[in-house]
């Protein structure tokens, strides 16, 4: 199958509960493309090592996580959902990735002086190099897409250059993964302050939905976001951000367009649309959180799918492994 259709790359780390951005930015754009492409998604759990993880609880989200992609449509069977700390190949890539990489490139990346800046007691190595296990993830693969957001440009940027390098020493070894940016309604932000991001790690509880809270949290969740003095619901995201962060939402949530919307709303209040979007994504998460309980209580079943998806990751993952191990010129390991 991957000879017949390209090859899509993507993952999530396994820290925090997801949320409702993490859902409409990824999780609903890969239901839309893993019919185009031969699919990989990871349970990022190595990345996630750079923030200290209280091992139980870490355990248990990774899980969950992989729980979750298949609660909310992605049919293992057809999808390579897999652990990436269960292929070892991550790993050495990376060491030989970061050979190739140069002390320039990754002082530039942004999103390690974020970081570093929000972890100021932990600035480790891994932290530091966090981009080149990324470009491993994606070039094991031999990904030709990677969706990917504004944020995360860079990284796939780097990923590019590291492969080109070293594709120009030892020959056409890596794909160069090209960016595949997400449609209109990917971007969610905060319903507390809608010129941030919603994220999974955000103090305020009210600021993001979890795709597991329940249909009363969500409906008071979106009750007490943040609009303006106004009551016209209308899109304008210089004027009115919070509005036209709530249209995003039930617009990508219900598939109407901002006219529609608008037109639906039209002398209404404010009260009356916060009660609509909130029952809309309600109605949306409540059967992925149905089948996510399903799935959580079925051990023999996620045991196995876990175990066929990290096999067929670790056979595809080698074959690019092997390749670079005899390009650069190390010994054969002879079992």
């Amino acid at each position: 199958m991957a000879d017949e259709k390209k090859i899509l790359y993507s993952g999530m780390q396994a820290t925090g509960k997801l949320t409702l951005g993490n859902y409409m930015g990824a999780l609903k754009n890969w239901m839309t493309l893993n019919e185009e492409y031969e699919c990989f998604f990871g349970v990022m759990d190595l990345h996630s090592l750079t923030v200290r993880q209280e091992p139980a609880e870490f355990r248990k989200r990774a899980r969950d996580l992989f729980a979750l992609y298949v609660a909310a449509g992605l049919d293992p069977e057809k999808n390579c959902i897999y652990f990436q700390s269960h292929v070892s190949s991550h790993a050495e890539l990376s060491w030989i990735l970061s050979c190739f990489t140069y002390m320039g490139e990754l002082n530039r990346m942004t999103q390690f002086k974020d970081k570093a800046a929000k972890h100021a007691d932990n600035i480790n190595a891994g932290l530091y190099t966090y981009p080149v296990l990324m470009a491993a993830d994606i070039l094991l693969y031999q990904a030709d897409v990677v969706p990917v957001g504004k944020d995360q440009l860079q990284h796939l940027e780097i990923t590019r250059d590291i492969a080109q390098r070293f594709n120009s020493i030892y020959g056409d070894v890596f794909t160069i993964p090209e960016a595949y940016m997400g449609k209109a309604g990917a971007k969610i932000m905060s319903l507390q302050d809608p010129t941030r991001k919603m994220s999974k790690s955000d103090e305020n509880a009210n600021a993001s939905v979890y795709l597991m809270d329940d249909a009363d949290t969500v409906r008071r969740k979106f009750k007490r976001a943040v609009t303006d003095s106004e009551a016209e619901v209308r899109y304008d995201w210089d004027n009115k951000p919070g509005i036209s962060n709530l249209m995003d939402i039930y617009g990508a949530t219900t598939g109407k367009t901002t006219d529609e919307i608008e037109k639906e709303f039209a002398g209404k209040g404010y009260g009356d649309f916060k009660m609509a979007v909130g029952d809309a994504v309600a109605a949306m998460l409540t059967p992925m959180q149905t089948r996510f309980e399903e799935l959580i209580k079925d051990k023999e079943y996620l045991d196995k799918m876990i175990k066929q998806n990290d096999e067929k990751a670790y056979y595809f993952s080698q074959k690019t492994l092997r390749k670079v191990k005899k390009k650069v010129g190390l010994t054969e390991n002879i079992r």
